[in-house]
Formats: C-alpha cells, structure tokens, sequence
C-alpha cells in the first residue's frame, strides 16, 4: 500500500519549522515521521501524517506550498544487516530508490523505512513476494506520533 507523503520548502534559518508543525498541531494533525533535508538557502520537509489530504489544505491555507508524493512504508528487522538485506531485493531489479528515510517505533525489534521508489508498484510486488511486510497507513498511524 502507498502512503501519502507531505512535502514542503522551508527557508534555511532559525525557526522555520516550528510553523509548519504548529499549524498541524492546532488542526490536531499527528504527525507519524518527517525528515529534514536542506541545501544552503532552503530545507525539505516531509511529513508523513495522521490526515493527510486535511494537512495539505491546512498548511496550504496557511501559506504553504505543498506537494503530496507516494511513498512505500516497509517494516524490516531493526538489526545489523536488516537494511542489506532488504535492499538486496532490489539488485538487478531496475527499481529505483529515489530516497528513504526510517524510525524505529519499539515493537518486536523492527524499524519501518519509508521509501520513495520510481516504480512503487513494481517495488510493492518484489517486496510482498518475499514476505516483506508492508505497512498501511492505518496500521502506521497506530505504531508512532512525533
């Protein structure tokens, strides 16, 4: 299953995030996971929430320019070698990572790693045939709030 991913730019200087994540709080929007990229004049943030087509209208509303990406939550063995081992489903795959970012939410030793694939579908399929489980939204929800 794909997870909607929120997406927006930030000015790379103090205080800039606390906004974004205010304006969801006040809506009373969990927020899941999130990571923050930056490059020298402007930060990504992208949130993973707990509404999150209310949470685009919200932090569009508030001045925000959002984008809503697909995204594929995977929960993989939080040990050593459990991201080698999930990534080595993709060699000669021609599946594309395009980026990942992951938490760990405490339960039975997994971590969930989101992942944003060139071809989700395809990577979905690859992932379910070996028995990979791959995390719903709801289920997600249910596991961690920031």
């Amino acid at each position: 299953m794909k997870i909607h991913q929120l997406s927006l730019f930030l000015e790379n200087k103090p205080g800039q995030m606390i906004q974004p994540c205010r304006v969801l709080a006040e809506a009373g929007i969990g927020i899941h996971t999130l990571t923050l990229a930056d490059t020298q004049q402007f930060g990504l943030l992208r949130l993973i929430v707990s509404d999150w087509e209310q949470g685009r209208d919200i932090l569009e509303q508030a001045g925000y320019l959002v984008n809503v990406t697909e995204v594929v939550a995977v929960e993989v063995a939080d040990r050593p070698g459990g991201l080698a081992g999930l990534l080595e489903l993709f060699e000669g795959s021609g599946i594309n990572i395009e980026y990942m970012y992951a938490f760990t939410f405490g339960r039975e030793d997994k971590a969930v790693l989101i992942f944003r694939f060139d071809r989700p579908d395809a990577a979905i399929g690859r992932l379910r045939a070996q028995g990979i489980n791959v995390v719903e939204d709801v289920e997600l929800g249910h596991r961690i709030h920031v």
